[in-house]
C-alpha cells in the first residue's frame, strides 16, 4: 500500500492570537494540525480522525504517536489530523488548562466548518489519543461546545463533539492513586483544587452524550495504570455507551503501534474493523 511521505496543509489553530505550542522542547510555533490525505491507491472515506500526540503535557511524542499514525490510516483511506497542542513545564510558566482543551476543541471545529474542503463528512470527525493525549481526547469525548447556527464565528457554528473515540493507554483520572501525577501536574499546577482534579477526571464526564470508544492497555502500564482505562470503561457502560476494551498482557507504555510486536500491533486493525463495523466502510 502506498502511504503519504508528509503533510499536506498545516492549519494555525488560533491565527489572530500570539501563541506558542512551548513545552519542554520550547516548540516556538503557534499551537497547530497538520492534514495527512488518504494515501493513493487506497479507497478515500469522508471519515477523519484528530490523533493528539502523548508527552505528560509537556512534550508531544509527535513521531511514533502523530505521524506514523495518520500515515496508517490514510493507508485505509481515512483522513487524519495530527495536533500539536499548548504544552507546560516544571516551573509552571507555560500553558495549563483549559489551554489545551481550547485547542483540541477549535481544532474539531475547524476540520468540521470546512469539511467540504476536504472532501469530509462534519458528522464523522472522531478523536484518537495516547496517554496525555489521550486525557485531552477523552476531555473532548466528554465535554462538549455545543453549536450556535446564528454566531458570527463560524467555528461557534458547529459543536466539538467528536463522532468516535479512540484513547490509547490513556491517562483518565487525574486522582490518586491511579493518577499519572506529572500530568495531572502539568495541566492543572503544582497544587489542584480537588474539585478541579475531580471534574477533570473524565470518568466523571460520561453521559448519554458520549460517542462510541475503543480503549487499548496493558496490564504491566506502571506509567499510567491500567486502572484508567477500566475506569472509563466502567463509566461508559453505566451509560450503555457502545465501547471496547483491549487489555494486552504485556507492553508497558509508550508503544505507540508497536511495529515491531507482532501482538500489541494488532490494535491499530482492530479499531479500522470497529469503525467499519459502526458503519464507517469505504465507499464502493
Amino acid at each position: 500500500m502506498t502511504i503519504p511521505s508528509r503533510a499536506q496543509q498545516k492549519i494555525n489553530l488560533h491565527p489572530n492570537k500570539n501563541l506558542r505550542v512551548g513545552g519542554v522542547n520550547k516548540i516556538a510555533e503557534a499551537p497547530y494540525m497538520e492534514y495527512f490525505s488518504p494515501a493513493k491507491g487506497a479507497t478515500a472515506r469522508d471519515v477523519t480522525i484528530l490523533i493528539c500526540p502523548g508527552g505528560a503535557y509537556t512534550a508531544l511524542a509527535d513521531q511514533h504517536e502523530g505521524i506514523d499514525v495518520a500515515k496508517y490510516y490514510n493507508s485505509f483511506g481515512f483522513h487524519a489530523f495530527v495536533l500539536r497542542y499548548r504544552l507546560n513545564v516544571s516551573d509552571q510558566s507555560g500553558a495549563r488548562f483549559p489551554d489545551q482543551y481550547n485547542d483540541v476543541t477549535t481544532a474539531i471545529r475547524i476540520i468540521k466548518s470546512r469539511a467540504q474542503q476536504w472532501n469530509i463528512n462534519p458528522e464523522k470527525v472522531g478523536i484518537l489519543g495516547f496517554s496525555a493525549g489521550g486525557h485531552l481526547a477523552s476531555m473532548a469525548t466528554t465535554m462538549h461546545l455545543k453549536e450556535n447556527k446564528d454566531a458570527k464565528d463560524i467555528l461557534e457554528q458547529f459543536n466539538s463533539r467528536p463522532a468516535f473515540s479512540i484513547l490509547v493507554y490513556p491517562v483518565i483520572t487525574l486522582s490518586d492513586p491511579f493518577a499519572h501525577q506529572y500530568s495531572r501536574e502539568m495541566l492543572l499546577g503544582k497544587n489542584p483544587e480537588p474539585l478541579m482534579i475531580d471534574s477533570l477526571s473524565t470518568q466523571n464526564r460520561v453521559d448519554k452524550q458520549t460517542p462510541p470508544v475503543f480503549l487499548i492497555h496493558s496490564r504491566d502500564d506502571k506509567a499510567v495504570p491500567l486502572d484508567n482505562s477500566l475506569l472509563f470503561h466502567e463509566a461508559l457502560r453505566k451509560f450503555d455507551i457502545p465501547a471496547e476494551l483491549h487489555i494486552y498482557n504485556h507492553g508497558g507504555h509508550g508503544y505507540g503501534m508497536a511495529p515491531k510486536d507482532e501482538m500489541l500491533n494488532t490494535w491499530p486493525l482492530l479499531t479500522v474493523k470497529w469503525l467499519e463495523q459502526l458503519g464507517y466502510k469505504a465507499s464502493k
